[in-house]
């Protein structure tokens, strides 16, 4: 006889207390669902609020088409998840937990106070209000033979029994925060392939710089540049020299092309444009002017604006021809090479590329591995830049999944 299993008694485990866990608990619990929420950290959301520090970036008011550009490889996987809960209606969404928000300059929303804590406590509060359960300190460590999610806590492990569960651990950058990547092994001792973890939105080494400018200008920050891999175009903003190569938004925004071409070639040339409101011709033209007794330091501050760190790369990086040779040097000035030769550590970038690919799961992110088990946020293949866009698709996958929960609590059994 074929019954349907009945919603409201359906009792679902979270594991990983993130935006996309967060999101599929108030999911499900609007539907009815009994759910049980278990975050190895002290408390949830800890990734979430140190992506606030300095502003709250929640996501991009750009045009839908650019927005789901953004996702790479992967936009027509994200672009499903965002068709029910993109950019607006993630706005909407917080301004209905009575947060409101803005539009900056550059397009980015934030929040109007630019914390990510109240809306966090306005978060949980709706979600202690509908009945989610959350235990911290209780770290997810598999499955036992009969089958059970095996939770590890102050008190001891326990095994968790659950009609269906989500998975939504992070990736594998920010340990301390709690992604760590621990998940992967778990998985493919089941049977799930899993992409390799990789460091996205990051920075890169160099083979070595010299002393000189490693010990003078570690940190300092190259304003008003523009950055580009070959055959691509430049993209404008501000990046930062470190003592082993370069990191900073700008080099986060090409960071997985970076990546790419390391992996394909051991290393990428990037150019860096260090005037690049000033053409070609009419730098060379005020570098070709005399500079009589003048050192060429004070020739290229005088007719170029070109010191400090700017000066110091080039010096760097320029052979010493260059400078006798004003489209030289005007050349080098519009495009330096600077050969970057790896990623820094993963557990230093931003987020992570790798994971979950969507080719082993069900449109609703279900793992065809694990029939009742569904993935959600950064623990996916996808990776995008910083800029709202990895916050509004771990929202709208924890969606996605949460709906495919309900779904399948209400799937014919016999």
């Amino acid at each position: 006889m074929t019954t349907l299993t009945q919603q409201p008694a359906s009792r679902v485990v979270i594991i990983g207390g993130g935006p996309a866990g967060l999101m599929a608990a108030e999911v499900l619990a609007l539907g009815g669902v009994q759910v049980e929420l278990y975050d190895g950290m002290p408390s949830v959301g800890r990734k979430f609020l140190l992506a606030g520090v300095g502003g709250m970036n929640i996501t991009h008011s750009e045009a839908k088409p650019a927005f789901v550009g953004r996702y790479g490889a992967r936009q027509n996987e994200v672009t499903a998840l965002l068709q029910d809960f993109d950019a607006d209606a993630l706005r909407d969404w917080i301004h209905d937990l009575g947060i409101d928000t803005f539009v900056g300059t550059s397009g980015r929303v934030f929040p109007s106070d630019m914390k990510a804590a109240p809306l966090l406590r306005a978060w949980l509060k709706r979600l202690r209000e509908l009945g989610v359960q959350i235990h911290t300190r209780h770290r997810w460590l598999g499955w036992d033979a009969q089958g059970a999610l095996r939770i590890s806590s102050p008190a001891g492990e326990r095994a968790v029994n659950s009609d269906a569960t989500l998975l939504a651990l992070g990736g594998g950058s920010w340990a301390r925060l709690g992604s760590d990547g621990a998940w992967v092994p778990l998985l493919e001792a089941r049977g799930v392939h899993i992409a390799p973890l990789q460091a996205s939105n990051c920075g890169f080494d160099v083979a070595a710089w010299s002393p000189l400018l490693r010990d003078k200008f570690a940190g300092a920050p190259l304003k008003n540049v523009s950055l580009c891999l070959p055959k691509q175009a430049p993209r404008l903003g501000e990046c930062v020299l470190t003592a082993s190569g370069i990191e900073g938004s700008l080099v986060y925004a090409l960071s997985a092309s970076i990546r790419d071409t390391i992996n394909q070639q051991s290393s990428a040339k990037v150019y860096l444009d260090l005037l690049p409101q000033t053409a070609l011709g009419k730098l060379h033209i005020a570098l070709s002017k005399p500079r009589g007794s003048q050192s060429m330091a004070k020739h290229l501050h005088r007719q170029a604006g070109i010191d400090g760190v700017k000066a110091a790369l080039l010096r760097e990086l320029a052979n010493a021809e260059v400078f006798t040779d004003p489209l030289q040097l005007a050349s080098a000035i519009k495009a330096l090479p600077i050969t970057l030769i790896r990623p820094r550590p993963l557990d230093e970038a931003i987020s992570s590329a790798g994971g979950v690919p969507f080719e082993h799961m069900t449109p609703h992110l279900m793992l065809k591995q694990l029939p009742g088990t569904f993935c959600a946020g950064e623990m996916l293949d996808w990776e995008a830049p910083t800029g709202g866009y990895l916050l509004t698709a771990c929202f709208a996958s924890g969606r996605k999944a949460a709906q495919g929960i309900l779904e399948w609590l209400q799937r014919p059994t016999e």
